[in-house]
């Protein structure tokens, strides 16, 4: 199996805690939404029609974002406010009409084999909860102004899944074949006419996080909707959203990457300037360590001289657990230690945590920094890259307040 760059352990089971809750915030910055700069709101989809309108930003009919707050004040985001980013249409509605039936082909393992989730759900279920996030979140902070969603910081949010770890699927059909080096995951949308066989939504990920995947049927405790990707989801933790396939239809134990467009030329970290991504450059797999605040905001009108003000957000590390966060009141010339706080969900979730401060009359540049249990530490400056992925800058997340 393929040795990554920060190797996965087994998965660990959590349990179902905390909710959301409605905060507002701006970012440091020239970077701006339509919705922010005061355009008209674009209705709900009608398979996303369950969402809190009141809490979200919808950018097209398939990507949705929550606004900044909302998305970081509870230990697990709620469904009605889990950003939706589809590469395609999804399917019909009817497929979650009945999910029991939906079969998924598993191939790549000596018994490859067509099960139903209901045979599944036979095979031993688990619970992980983590940190689901779009690759592009953060790429409306990229001065570049790549092509793609203006995503801020509500293309995330930290989720229970449940469902059959593929490590039981695989030892129930006899194991991987020899020299099978990638994950293989297709989606089950269904490709206009005249569209390329090549633009099916299919990822291929490192063989090896096949210890921690999951083929998931709920989402904190209930059915998977439409909107992500039920009646069945691939789940890759700690990698970005785009490697955990919705509607999965096949999972396959492949020697090389998939030939699709979202693999080969889609998702890579190509430098900015070049005229195409290219599948030689870096593929945009697990998640780099972050964090942001999410209050006090920026704009607020209640902050007085001398008075305690804490500070607070959310921080999470890919496959890595958090260690440690801190937080600057000064742009990042000083960091102080902040408290982690409310339930720790395993490794891949997220960790909520706060800085009590008492401020002088003034203007502050709030940041906050994650460093994970293997000592990474989140970085000063964003990647520059053609697509806007990746983007785990602490300046750039930062926030200003004023205090009077």
């Amino acid at each position: 199996m393929t040795d990554l760059p920060f190797a996965p352990n087994p998965m660990r089971r959590a349990l179902l805690t905390g909710t959301g809750a409605a905060v507002t915030i701006a970012a440091v910055g020239p970077w701006r939404t339509a919705f922010a700069q005061g355009a008209a709101a674009r209705p709900l989809p009608a398979f996303a029609a369950f969402k809190d309108a009141g809490t979200m930003i919808v950018h097209s009919a398939n990507t949705i974002e929550m606004r900044r707050g909302p998305a970081g004040n509870g230990s697990l985001t709620t469904v009605n406010q889990l950003y939706v980013r589809n590469n395609l249409a999804p399917p019909s509605a009817d497929i979650v009409a009945k999910p029991d039936d939906w079969t998924v082909k598993i191939e790549g393992v000596r018994r490859p084999k067509s099960l139903s989730v209901r045979e599944l759900k036979t095979m031993g279920t688990e619970s992980v909860t983590m940190v689901l996030q779009c690759s592009g979140n953060g790429r409306g902070m990229f001065p570049s102004k790549p092509s793609g969603t203006p995503w801020q910081t509500g293309a995330a949010g930290c989720i229970m899944w449940t469902g059959v770890p593929v490590r039981h699927v695989v030892a129930a059909l006899g194991g991987i074949n020899p020299g099978m080096k990638f994950l293989t995951g297709t989606g089950g949308e269904v490709l206009p006419a005249g569209i390329s066989p090549k633009s099916r939504v299919e990822r291929s990920v490192p063989a090896a996080v096949y210890e921690d995947a999951l083929l998931a049927w709920e989402i904190n405790g209930q059915p998977i909707p439409l909107a992500h990707g039920g009646p069945l989801r691939l789940i890759v933790p700690g990698f970005t959203g785009v490697n955990s396939i919705k509607y999965v239809k096949q999972v396959a134990f492949t020697a090389a990457e998939s030939d699709s467009s979202i693999q080969q030329t889609d998702y890579r970290m190509t430098p900015t300037g070049e005229a195409s991504q290219r599948p030689t450059d870096p593929s945009v797999w697990q998640m780099p360590p972050k964090s942001w605040i999410n209050t006090p905001l920026a704009g607020a009108t209640d902050l007085r001289a001398g008075e305690e003000v804490v500070v607070r957000g959310v921080a999470f590390a890919g496959v890595n657990a958090v260690k440690q966060v801190d937080v600057s009141i000064d742009g990042g010339q000083t960091w102080q230690r902040a408290a982690l706080v409310g339930p720790d969900l395993g490794r891949f979730a997220w960790r909520q945590f706060e800085l009590p401060v008492r401020l002088a009359a003034g203007k502050y540049v709030l940041a906050s920094r994650v460093t994970d249990v293997r000592g990474n530490v989140q970085t000063e400056n964003r990647v520059e890259n053609k697509g806007g992925y990746l983007n785990s800058s602490w300046r750039d997340h930062a926030v200003s307040i004023s205090v009077a």
